[in-house]
């Protein structure tokens, strides 16, 4: 038996799933991946920062999954809807690229604040996203960001893909009660079918994307970030039995 010494960290998890994230079908015409763990160098030194701080013990945490990285986002930082000035800022962590600004992350450290601030938010919650590999589409001659159910070819490749890398992702250190859905439309409705196809979770709980609430709903701000802690709450008296691992 392995003493609980020796139980491997979520880090040690969570950096080797980075490293060996991988998308090998083909994508649609005028579509290429974004791999920030391969694309820039320094990347990987700001992530092994960041899960070494925040993820080195072998707690559970609840998961909160997104549609997948933005350029702006977890494209420049590969930590989701961690912009480099959040990263720096917030986080405490040194990164050496380009500083840029994505208005999800500011939503989402804004509820970090709400809920007690970083160290407290990270020790109950991982984010990630359902593809943890982003998209690129050039348009105009520049490549801008596209996400996986824009297409319904890029869904369909996507399906085993992140079917895949989610049981690889809750294969340690995840809790499986619940998993929070960030996006109440179409990626509710991808995650949810998966699902029920593969039991990962036994509740898929649906919030509005930060996305749409800085852009859409920016005047109540604060309404979302209630709801989101209060969804947060009422999950925390879910006491259903966990299902069997794989």
């Amino acid at each position: 038996m392995i003493s609980e010494s020796h139980q491997p960290k979520l880090y040690e998890h969570i950096m080797q799933f980075n490293s060996e994230l991988e998308f090998k079908s083909s994508l649609p015409a005028g579509i290429r991946i974004m791999n920030p763990f391969r694309d820039h160098e320094h990347v990987m030194h700001s992530v092994d920062a960041f899960y070494r701080r925040y993820y080195s013990d072998s707690e559970t945490r609840k998961l909160i999954l997104g549609i997948n990285p933005g350029r702006l986002g977890a494209g420049a930082t590969g930590i989701p809807f961690t912009d480099p000035k959040r990263l720096v800022e917030n986080c405490g962590i040194e990164f050496t690229g380009t500083i840029t600004h994505e208005p999800s992350s500011v939503f989402v450290y804004q509820l970090i604040d709400a809920y007690g601030g970083v160290k407290k938010f990270y020790q109950d919650f991982l984010i990630s996203s359902i593809c943890p590999l982003g998209f690129l589409e050039l348009n105009k001659g520049k490549w801008v960001n596209h996400n996986y159910y824009d297409s319904s070819k890029l869904q369909k490749a996507v399906k085993p893909f992140a079917a895949e890398m989610l049981h690889k992702l809750i294969a340690h250190g995840i809790d499986r009660k619940v998993v929070f859905c960030l996006g109440t439309g179409k990626n509710y409705a991808f995650i949810r079918d998966l699902n029920e196809e593969f039991g990962f979770f036994d509740k898929v709980i649906p919030v509005e994307h930060p996305r749409y609430i800085m852009q859409y709903k920016s005047a109540k701000i604060q309404e979302y970030i209630d709801k989101y802690l209060n969804v947060f709450l009422q999950a925390n008296s879910i006491d259903e039995p966990q299902k069997a691992a794989f």
